[in-house]
């Protein structure tokens, strides 16, 4: 996990979240992200893919949730349903990006930006979508223990 693609995430989480509150348009948000916040060290090119293409695939993401959820998606917390869009996001089209990794990544996320317990919660929807659309990945990493 390199550092200056969690960095990426962290600010892409903000920006998701900023977005699914506000509504702006998604380059708005970006250039204010850009000018505003120390991007030093982050993986800007990640961060811009994680903020353009989670909304574009947004029905898609939120479907691969829903089946998992306890509520609806808009009653779950804006930062957990944040960082649920976007580390399923890469679960589905970041193949290249282990799946532990990006369980572990929103994890840590929902330790710093989410509610108390959030970090369980996104954990357990975390583990099931990965179980559905990495269950390739999965069965070859049990394989490997054996």
């Amino acid at each position: 996990m390199s550092k200056a693609r969690s960095k990426a995430r962290r600010n892409a989480v903000q920006a998701l979240y900023q977005w699914q509150l506000t509504g702006a348009d998604v380059s708005v948000i970006e250039e204010q992200f850009l000018i505003e916040h120390d991007m030093q060290n982050v993986d800007v090119e990640y961060f811009r893919e994680l903020l353009r293409e989670v909304p574009l695939h947004l029905h898609e993401l939120d479907d691969h949730l829903i089946e998992y959820l306890d509520r609806p998606i808009n009653e779950v917390d804006p930062v957990e349903r944040a960082i649920l869009r976007m580390s399923t996001y890469e679960l589905e089209f970041r193949l290249d990006v282990p799946y532990k990794a990006v369980i572990n990544e929103g994890v840590e996320m929902a330790k710093i930006f989410g509610a108390e317990h959030g970090h369980k919660y996104v954990n357990g929807i975390l583990d099931r979508v990965a179980r559905k659309l990495r269950s390739t990945e999965i069965q070859a990493a049990a394989q490997k223990k054996k």
